[in-house]
């Protein structure tokens, strides 16, 4: 199983998206930003790196949102969803195709990718 971070970070009352790049696994759909656990990293680090990485940006991390385990034909992943925050720094597309900042409401507008359902189900139930 591979170890996976993202941050769900909030502007507003919105929250950030990422578009895949299309040449990637599961191209073009609508994540959260993050990426894999690299041996030796906590979980923190690794996302303040993915965020770094993808983004430009540097996050403060805060508490877990939520945990899923889904089994995509290519990979299982164990992915955690961590609360964050821009601390410094503008979000650039240095990896995705687009970054959106968009309100709970408008889920249902985008593709996001199958392991990010349950997280957008619990946001649509807490924020009503």
């Amino acid at each position: 199983m591979t170890e996976v971070v993202a941050a769900l970070i909030w502007k507003d009352n919105r929250f950030m998206i990422c578009q895949r790049p299309a040449n990637k696994a599961r191209g073009l759909l609508w994540e959260f930003v993050g990426g894999k656990v690299e041996p030796g990293e906590t979980k923190e680090q690794a996302l303040i790196r993915e965020c770094r990485e993808e983004l430009a940006i540097t996050v403060s991390v805060g508490d877990v949102f939520m945990d899923v385990v889904y089994e995509y034909p290519d990979i299982k992943v164990h992915l955690t969803l961590f609360q964050a925050s821009v601390a410094e720094g503008v979000p650039q597309k240095l990896e995705h195709n687009d970054i959106r900042w968009i309100p709970v409401m408008e889920i249902s507008q985008y593709d996001f990718c199958p392991a990010d359902q349950a997280i957008l189900r619990k946001l649509q139930a807490e924020v009503k």
